[in-house]
């Protein structure tokens, strides 16, 4: 479908459709579903227009509904609380000798982490053609050289699913790619084409290779948009059956466990010419029309986003609280970094202080560290040029990379690729004898913080820079994405000696203690107390008890006195404060 000024009807959200409620012996629905059915016709009525909206898409929703549709599960008795921590990890992390990736993933986690992970995050497991699972080939089978659906069931008996929809764009090589250029219908539909004489200079990038794409079809050559690679060929949303299929996905999801899906790349859903192709009314439409539709089947089901921009853009899929669950933290990662290495946390405490309070029944999921580089994007605004180039060039030195992107003719820094264990190795004082206890400290820093905790499986296990994935694959980001040898991981974390069972075993702490606490409630009060910027003081209050706990950490290579604040205080990670605060030493105070 070609893609012009002229072929783009308006998006009409102003129009206000008035719709009969389906009877409820015609669907077999309850009010409720009825109600979110209503809702979904409406929105999608705003985007595709009554006529397609009636015969495309509603019967083909029911269909669909009614497949997956099954008994309403058990109700937890809240979405989260402060027990919920998320893993984030590849199907292949692990490795072993005669068995598939994702059985020697569930063996490894059912034995040493059921007792402080909720959530498990298994990045696409799909078969791809690049980017190390983001650019799908087939969206409904597991990789099979990582195992079989069967195996991600046996995950999900001991932990909650998160599963990825890679709604943004496909891999050329897949069947549906095929269909396109053979112009088989809708196929020939599916995706985006676009003159390379249109004037795309407003398009956001972020990536710095062209945005189009050369496609040689079975009738001619076309041009395609593809905002992340030239394998990964952007969908056309334009298209009513690319929303149905991912429905569908979506609701397959859901049907093998998964209890969290994440949105990626959902920021560029929606293209039209003569706009910035980011954030535009029509994608925050269709995620809603997704969250309605995952709550008909599973009304406990959450919709994470996955928008690295600027903060105030990336709040901006919170909607009114009936758009995104959750919604990632990108800003403090970049951060967490710079108070860490710089041991100046005015940026990020006066950041925090400013930071508001997600809509009821939404909450930020903090990370430190993924599997992308560290986003740069969510300190725009926040974090001083100078700062930040500052900050770039001693990530350079400690083995990272910057990668970049597009901004017009100019080129700007996107994000850094870095382990972050590597990131925090040596402080610019010179002590490389305190990286664990640096590293620690930011991960508690993030534990500490309001929302839901996600932790990266390679910096669960204090992994280094894999320099090594880097010159295999060609590809800057490998730097973080070190696949281990089973017997070797549990080695080293046999060994209390190693930084790797160092972290793990002192993650596990952290994780146990926390999940005990009822002001880390991810739905309690924070107030960021201003105690000079060699500190980070996060006062957190519990929604539903009177508990209030103090998080204070040490952002310096340097003993810090004890600063002056009143009431009596314990400190629940055991330690016994002498005159001053130990270089990155963290507490978590509660009074007496």
């Amino acid at each position: 479908m070609k893609l012009g000024h002229a072929d783009m009807p308006p998006f009409r959200s102003q129009v206000v459709v008035n719709f009969s409620p389906v009877p409820p012996m015609q669907t077999g629905f309850s009010p409720r579903e009825n109600s979110l059915l209503e809702r979904v016709r409406q929105r999608l009525s705003g985007i595709y227009g009554i006529e397609d909206t009636y015969q495309v898409v509603m019967p083909r929703l029911l269909q669909l509904l009614r497949l997956y549709r099954q008994a309403t599960p058990e109700a937890h008795k809240e979405r989260w609380d402060q027990h919920d921590c998320f893993l984030i990890t590849y199907g292949d992390s692990l490795h072993q000798p005669d068995q598939a990736p994702l059985a020697s993933l569930q063996q490894f986690l059912g034995r040493h982490l059921k007792a402080v992970i909720s959530t498990i995050h298994i990045l696409p497991f799909f078969p791809y053609s690049s980017d190390d699972g983001f650019s799908v080939i087939d969206y409904r089978l597991v990789k099979p050289d990582l195992g079989e659906w069967d195996d991600i069931a046996q995950i999900g008996k001991d932990f909650d699913l998160m599963m990825d929809l890679v709604l943004n764009h496909i891999s050329r090589k897949s069947l549906w790619f095929h269909d396109f250029k053979s112009g088989l219908e809708p196929y020939n539909n599916y995706f985006i084409e676009v003159s390379p004489d249109e004037d795309l200079s407003q398009v956001v990038r972020p990536r710095p290779h062209p945005l189009l794409v050369e496609v040689l079809t079975h009738q001619e050559v076309k041009h395609l948009w593809a905002t992340f690679s030239v394998d990964q060929i952007d969908l056309n949303y334009k298209c009513p059956q690319v929303f149905l299929e991912f429905v569908d996905i979506l609701m397959r999801y859901y049907a093998m466990g998964a209890r969290v899906v994440r949105l990626d790349a959902v920021a560029f859903l929606w293209k039209e010419l003569g706009t910035p192709c980011i954030h535009l009314p029509q994608t925050h439409e269709l995620i809603k029309a997704f969250r309605d539709l995952f709550e008909l089947i599973d009304p406990e089901g959450l919709i994470l986003t996955e928008t690295n921009v600027p903060h105030e853009e990336n709040v901006s899929y919170f909607g009114q609280g009936d758009e995104a669950h959750l919604v990632y933290q990108f800003a403090l990662p970049p951060l967490l970094l710079h108070a860490f290495w710089s041991g100046k946390g005015q940026y990020l405490s006066s950041w925090a202080k400013d930071l508001k309070a997600p809509p009821e029944g939404c909450s930020f999921m903090n990370f430190t560290a993924s599997h992308d580089g560290i986003g740069l994007r969510g300190a725009e605004g926040i974090l001083p040029l100078e700062e930040r180039d500052l900050l770039l060039a001693a990530m350079r030195s400690r083995g990272g990379f910057v990668s970049m992107r597009s901004v017009g003719e100019a080129m700007e820094p996107y994000e850094i690729n870095i382990a972050y264990y590597s990131a925090l190795a040596e402080d610019h004082e010179g002590h490389p004898e305190l990286q664990r206890e640096r590293f620690m400290a930011s991960q508690a820093a993030m534990l500490s913080f309001k929302g839901i905790p996600a932790i990266y499986f390679n910096s669960m296990v204090a992994t280094e820079n894999d320099m090594l994935g880097v010159e295999l694959t060609g590809r800057t980001r490998s730097i973080n994405r070190k696949k281990w040898l089973l017997p070797e991981l549990e080695s080293l974390l046999a060994d209390p000696q190693s930084p790797q069972a160092q972290v793990f075993e002192g993650l596990k702490r952290l994780l146990a203690v926390r999940k005990q606490q009822p002001a880390f409630h991810p739905d309690g009060e924070q107030e960021v107390w201003d105690l000079g910027s060699s500190f980070l003081a996060l006062l957190r209050r519990a929604p539903q008890s009177d508990q209030v706990l103090l998080a204070l950490i040490n952002l310096t290579p340097h003993p810090q006195a004890w600063p002056e604040f009143s009431g009596e205080w314990d400190d629940l990670l055991g330690s016994a404060p002498g005159a001053a605060l130990k270089p990155y030493q963290v507490c978590w105070l509660v009074r007496r």
